[in-house]
């Protein structure tokens, strides 16, 4: 019955998703703001309609409900309640739904705030980073559903991992899982994936209010430079400590020169790390020559004025 709740959640987040990337775009092309103002609900109610299945999910891990393939492959009876709860990103379904709800998170953030500033902005915003948050909602509806359970055809030798009973199958409990993968059943995992998951979401953020500054002509302004540089930064501090706390993991587990020779996974978050610290660098100087100018031209206005009125 949960897991039919949370699928259904699922799947109201990712049409929530879609209508609000949809309607933004044709609310700013047509000047409609009652339309980009529904887009924005939509958006916010997009992230507790996503918390409902990972509530669900982490609580089927807890009680090792079996019933449940993605419970089957990342946990077992032998595992600590501690290891069971952060197996929700130990594997591919559960860190997909994970990255989808912190990213709804971050957008809706974004959205509470007073945004009367950046309204030029907002409906190009929403869409670009409600498109990249549909696509991951969408991968965990179709592709990687967390709610797929296992069938047994009689006479076949595999299971089916389905979320709907295919024909002539039957049911399928396991009387255990398999468990993390070994060099998952680490301390880490408490705090590398999600300051990675983190760090990686909220680059969504500038990324979102560049493609708006674009698509308005804005590009030019420091204003949504300024916005921009604040989520930057958020995204860039949890994207060093992930970086940070998966080397000293990769280390116990890989032993010496295990980060650099033997993790992929962290060399990969090095690349965008190094991107990410290039941008903030660009940003935070082109906002400070922005502001350099709009003085020197503030200065130069003022002493015409004065002069005129001499």
């Amino acid at each position: 019955m949960l897991a039919d709740i949370g699928f259904m959640a699922l799947n109201i987040a990712f049409l929530l998703a879609l209508y609000a990337t949809v309607v933004s775009a044709l609310g700013g092309a047509q000047k409609r703001p009652e339309w980009v103002k529904s887009a924005r609900n939509a958006t916010l109610i997009t992230f507790p309609m996503l918390t409902i299945p990972v509530i669900i999910l982490v609580y089927k891990l807890y009680t090792m409900d079996f019933s449940l393939a993605y419970v089957v492959d990342v946990s077992s009876q032998a595992m600590s309640p501690f290891l069971r709860l952060t197996a929700l990103w130990g594997g591919q379904e559960g860190s997909i739904l994970f990255w989808g709800w912190l990213m709804a998170g971050f957008v809706a953030t974004v959205l509470v705030r007073k945004w009367d500033r950046d309204r030029e902005l907002m409906p190009y915003f929403i869409t670009a980073a409600m498109l990249t948050t549909a696509f991951f909602i969408g991968i965990s509806v179709a592709i990687a559903n967390p709610f797929a359970r296992l069938w047994h055809v009689p006479g076949a030798n595999e299971l089916i991992q389905a979320v709907f009973q295919p024909d002539g199958a039957m049911p399928y409990v396991p009387q255990d899982g398999r468990g993390l993968n070994p060099l998952l059943r680490h301390f880490g995992m408490i705090g590398h994936p999600p300051t990675t998951y983190l760090g990686f979401t909220g680059f969504v953020i500038p990324f979102a209010f560049a493609i708006s500054a674009l698509i308005t002509g804005k590009s030019r302004e420091d204003e949504w430079i300024r916005t921009s540089r604040r989520w930057t930064l958020v995204a860039w501090i949890f994207l060093s400590v992930g970086l940070i706390l998966g080397g000293r993991w990769a280390y116990d587990v890989l032993g010496w020169g295990g980060f650099w020779g033997w993790d992929p996974v962290e060399n990969a978050m090095l690349m965008p790390w190094l991107t990410g610290t290039a941008f903030l660098h660009s940003v935070m100087i082109t906002e400070e020559t922005c502001s350099h100018e709009s003085l020197l031209w503030l200065e130069v206005k003022l002493r015409h004025r004065f002069s005129r009125n001499l």
